[in-house]
C-alpha cells in the first residue's frame, strides 16, 4: 500500500509540471466558407521516411489547444501552422513537438489543422488555407479568458509552407476572408517563421506554388501570395530561422523577407545556420545552437512574453 501511495503521488507531481491534455475543437460550428461537399474525400495519415506523422486530405479543420501545466501559463500564446508543401501536414515535428516547448515556457499553443488546396472540396483552394488562419485568429481571441491569454500576445509560427501561410496572415490582415461580424482582429501580433517560402515568383517550380494557386501560375494569385511585396509598416515584428544550404526553401526567400521588414521600420531578427536543410524544425542536427532559447529570448526583449 505504502508503493502505491507513493507511486500516485509521484504521478501527480509528475502531471502538475507537465502540460494538460490536449483538447481538439472544431473549427468551424456552422459551414466551412467556400466549402464544397464530398464524401469520398477522407483524412489520412502516415508516417513518412523521417518517422514522423503526417496528415493529408484535411477537409474539417480543427485546433490542438496546447496549455502549461496550470499557474504557468503567461498569458502568451501561439497559433501553429505546420508545413508540408500544400499537400500534407508535418503535424509531428513542425506542430506538436513545438507546441510542447512552447509550453515549457509558460506559452499556451493551438495547432491548427487547416483544409489543404484541393478542387475536389474547394471553391477556390487558394484561399482555403488561409481562411482558416483567419479563422482559428478569431476562435483563439474568442476564447481569450478561457486560456487567460492576453489578447495583444497572439503571434502566429509556421515552418515552411506553413511559414507562407504565417506570412500570408501577417500580411493580409486588413480583410476578413470569414464571416467576421465582431470584427475581431486578424493580426498576429508577432510572426516566428521557420525557413518559410515568401515569394511565389521567386522558384516558381515549387510544388507549394502549384499546389495552392495552380498550374497555371496566374499573375493575380502569384502577386498575392508573394508576401514580401506585402510588407507594411503594420506588419507584426518577426523571428526568421532558415538554414543557408536549404535546398527546398532557398534562404533567398527569409532575405527578402527580412530585407522587406526593416525596410518599413518592422522589428525582425534573423537567424542563419551554415548547415541543416530543410524541415528540421527545433533539432538542426548540424549545430550544439538551441534557435528556440534565441527565439525566447527575443520575446522577452520585445516584452512579448515572460517566464513564471
Amino acid at each position: 500500500m505504502k508503493l502505491k501511495l507513493t507511486l500516485s503521488a509521484f504521478l501527480i507531481l509528475l502531471l502538475g509540471n507537465t502540460s494538460i491534455a490536449q483538447t481538439v475543437i472544431p473549427l468551424y460550428n456552422g459551414a466551412i466558407p467556400g466549402a464544397k461537399n464530398n464524401p469520398n474525400y477522407v483524412q489520412k495519415q502516415h508516417t513518412g521516411d523521417d518517422g514522423k506523422l503526417y496528415i493529408s486530405f484535411v477537409s474539417k479543420p480543427t485546433l490542438t489547444v496546447f496549455a502549461p501545466a496550470k499557474g504557468k501559463e503567461n498569458g502568451t500564446a501561439v497559433l501553429i501552422l505546420p508545413g508540408g508543401g500544400y499537400q500534407v501536414l508535418a503535424v509531428e515535428h513542425e506542430g506538436e513537438e513545438l507546441a510542447k516547448r512552447f509550453n515549457e515556457f509558460g506559452i499556451t499553443a493551438f495547432v491548427l489543422r487547416y483544409r489543404l488546396p484541393n478542387d475536389a472540396i474547394m471553391e477556390d483552394k487558394s484561399m482555403a488555407p488561409l481562411q482558416d488562419a483567419q479563422q482559428a485568429m478569431i476562435l483563439i481571441r474568442q476564447q481569450a479568458a478561457k486560456y487567460n491569454l492576453d489578447v495583444n500576445k497572439i503571434g502566429v509560427v509556421g515552418a515552411s509552407a506553413g511559414g507562407h501561410l504565417a506570412a500570408s496572415l501577417g500580411t493580409h490582415f486588413d480583410k476578413s476572408y470569414v464571416l467576421n461580424p465582431s470584427n475581431i482582429s486578424v493580426r498576429p501580433d508577432f510572426m516566428v517563421l521557420l525557413y518559410p517560402r515568401i515569394s511565389f515568383e521567386v522558384g516558381t517550380e515549387s510544388s507549394s506554388a502549384k499546389n495552392l494557386v495552380g498550374p497555371d501560375f496566374k499573375a493575380d494569385k502569384m502577386n498575392f501570395f508573394s508576401l514580401e511585396k506585402h510588407v507594411s509598416s503594420n506588419t507584426p515584428k518577426t523571428f526568421l530561422i532558415h538554414a543557408s544550404d536549404d535546398p527546398v526553401v532557398k534562404v533567398k526567400h527569409s532575405i527578402m523577407f527580412y530585407e522587406a521588414l526593416l525596410a518599413n521600420k518592422v522589428p525582425a531578427e534573423m537567424h542563419l545556420y551554415q548547415g541543416g536543410g530543410h524541415g528540421f524544425g527545433l533539432n538542426n542536427k548540424t549545430s550544439t545552437n538551441d534557435w528556440f532559447i534565441s527565439l525566447i529570448d527575443w520575446l522577452k526583449a520585445n516584452k512579448i512574453t515572460t517566464t513564471k
